[in-house]
């Protein structure tokens, strides 16, 4: 079965930090961030927080939409755990913290989406963001530190699996 659309874009976990949110809802959450220390996925409906072990090496995030419930996560995933996202708009930021957008995804239609997240590569990553901060001497410069973090020999990814389940929820505020 191949999803219906498949969205994946590479940021940088900012305060070790990437999170997926709707293009309206850019207010952060501070107990849905401390869930992700504990759940390393973790959300609030609007957000999701994805936390990464290392803040400098850039994760790989897919956001992967179905059209009926998602499959299982591939046999290598780390962990997994249920996501919703509402998106009144229609479209997803993937950010990072202090330097912005990666990018966005333009969603098939506004709505609730539900499904799993799923990480793999989290520990090999950290592994060689310690082994690099080990070697830094005083002499290298920034260049030889970014290409040191570029030659990690897996990619960390986090996937979001997600299927339509119906419009946006609506605001009794309104």
């Amino acid at each position: 079965m191949q999803p219906v659309a498949e969205y994946s874009v590479t940021a940088r976990p900012d305060r070790c930090i990437v999170e997926v949110y709707d293009a309206d809802a850019y207010l952060g959450d501070e107990q849905a961030l401390k869930a992700a220390e504990q759940h390393v996925v973790a959300g609030n409906g609007y957000h999701v927080y994805l936390l990464s072990l290392q803040p400098d090496i850039p994760v790989n995030v897919t956001i992967r939409l179905w059209d009926g419930t998602p499959p299982a996560p591939p046999a290598d995933a780390e962990g997994q755990v249920a996501v919703t996202l509402e998106s009144e708009t229609g479209i997803l930021v993937v950010n990072q913290l202090t330097f912005g957008p990666a990018g966005e995804v333009v969603l098939p239609q506004p709505g609730v989406y539900t499904g799993h997240a799923w990480w793999a590569g989290r520990q090999p990553a950290k592994a060689h963001y310690d082994q690099i901060l080990q070697r830094i001497t005083d002499d290298w410069t920034p260049g030889q530190i970014t290409e040191a973090w570029a030659e990690s020999p897996i990619q960390e990814r986090y996937v979001l699996d997600l299927v339509y389940t119906g419009p946006p929820l609506s605001d009794e505020d309104d």
